[in-house]
């Protein structure tokens, strides 16, 4: 299937899982087609035995798989995009799995292991299309492992990662599937510095208007006319941080102007700067100035 514009993973499983854990993470970092998003990539036969959780930001998709029972079944997937699998926790007392392009596997215990089935990226920002990326199955490697397991948390709880920082993470993700391509990455183009005046300002302005909302990363790249992984090193080269922190931490600040008024109170001020309730928002606070807000709101007399 040289000439196909898809890869394709089959997998037929005798499982057996432990059922209060999730055994595995699908993370697909290509910047997908429209139709994909909303829909799971990988299929698994008998679907019922399976419990799935899923997120999307631009141009990811992350999904959380349980298998809930003994029973034996299969997967696949084929689709123009990526594919990584991130085994938490898996064991099989028989069956195989097939990687276009690669050995059949018959593993038994894949726990902690990785697959990666390959399309080309295709962000042509980031010109990862110039690569020949290389499937791999069952493979171990502790940053890529780390990097795509931040992602369970967000997918399992619902608005704990900011979505900046997602999408940044997303970039990292992929750069992470380029470091273990053997070698094949290309040469990184050179940091051209950080932003020009007229970019830094429309940004802040644009944080400050909008710093309760959740901004999608490629909202602000578009502002400067900048790709998203440019532009997050630029902003970073300019402002010290990245972009997810910055409004973080412009969040706060805002937070810091509320909270003189006595008038107000903390879970309004909360819903205000955009936490959707007050223990996320004492916690990101404290975690910025050392204080509870009700502490902080008492200091200031």
């Amino acid at each position: 299937m040289a000439d196909s514009a898809e890869t394709t993973l089959n997998q037929s499983a005798a499982l057996a899982p432990r059922p209060a854990r999730p055994i595995a993470e699908d993370h697909s970092p290509a910047w997908l087609h429209p139709d994909l998003e909303s829909r799971s990539l990988v299929d698994i036969s008998p679907s019922g035995i399976v419990r799935r959780h899923s997120a999307a930001w631009s141009g990811l998709h992350v999904e959380t798989v349980q298998v809930m029972r003994h029973t034996p079944f299969e997967y696949s997937f084929r689709a123009p995009c990526h594919l990584l699998i991130a085994t938490e926790l898996g064991e099989r007392y028989d069956g195989e799995t097939v990687v276009e392009g690669l050995p059949r596997s018959t593993l038994r215990d894949c726990t902690h292991k990785l697959t990666f089935v390959r399309e080309p990226l295709a962000d042509p920002a980031l010109r990862f299309g110039e690569i020949e990326f290389k499937p791999r199955l069952f493979f171990y490697d502790r940053d890529l492992r780390e990097t795509a397991l931040k992602f369970k948390s967000q997918v399992e709880n619902p608005g704990s990662m900011p979505r900046l920082y997602a999408e940044a993470l997303g970039i990292v993700l992929t750069h992470e599937l380029v470091r273990i391509n053997s070698g094949a990455a290309r040469r990184e183009p050179a940091n051209r510095g950080g932003l020009a005046a007229w970019q830094q300002k429309r940004v802040a302005a644009y944080i400050e208007e909008h710093v309760a909302n959740d901004i999608p990363l490629a909202t602000l790249a578009e502002l400067v006319q900048l790709s998203p992984y440019h532009f997050c090193r630029s902003f970073k080269s300019s402002f010290g941080i990245p972009p997810h922190r910055y409004h973080a931490n412009r969040r706060i600040e805002r937070a810091k102007q509320l909270l003189a008024n006595r008038e107000l109170s903390v879970t309004t001020i909360a819903l205000d700067v955009g936490f959707g309730d007050t223990s996320r928002f004492s916690a990101a606070f404290h975690r910025l100035t050392g204080q509870t807000p009700s502490r902080y709101r008492r200091n200031l007399d």
